[in-house]
């Protein structure tokens, strides 16, 4: 199987984790800080998923939300899943996208989907977006990693 979130290497990007999941830093992010949120193993569709998973998917989304909010000093987020091809996904592997969001990052920030819609290159889930170099990469993820954070899954 050919599935980038699969690769051996992908401990390098890893965030954080969780008993089924990992939070990785996107590779050419849309915004400052857009993370995704992956199974560990291979699974392409929400409906792959137990509802003990999506318990535990939630929870960690939570954390992770929590702590992309303390590193780029905002309030507001985006989650977004695009669930096969005609609804955007471009990797046959689950991920969720979750966005920390500045105050007039976008000019009309409730508007995501027709701002991100504007161009190809804008796409959420395109593979013509920039990507980040492994420096510019490996130099995110440490900074998140270091990040002073619970790592504690308790719900309160």
């Amino acid at each position: 199987m050919d599935c980038p979130f699969c690769a051996s290497n992908i401990d390098e990007i890893t965030i954080r984790e969780s008993k089924t999941f990992r939070a990785i830093y996107n590779i050419a992010p849309i915004l400052p800080g857009h993370t995704l949120i992956i199974p560990k193993f291979h699974k392409s569709s929400l409906f792959d998923f137990s509802n003990e998973e999506l318990s535990e998917l939630m929870l960690f989304s939570k954390e992770i939300v929590s702590l992309l909010q303390m590193c780029f000093e905002c309030e507001g987020f985006n989650l977004t899943l695009q669930e096969k091809e005609e609804a955007g996904q471009t990797i046959d592997h689950f991920h969720w996208h979750v966005i920390p969001r500045q105050p007039d990052d976008l000019e009309n920030p409730g508007d995501w989907y027709p701002e991100l819609k504007k161009s190809k290159e804008e796409l959420i889930d395109s593979t013509e977006r920039p990507k980040l170099s492994r420096r510019e990469m490996l130099e995110m993820v440490n900074k998140l990693k270091s990040a002073p954070f619970n790592n504690n899954m308790n719900p309160d």
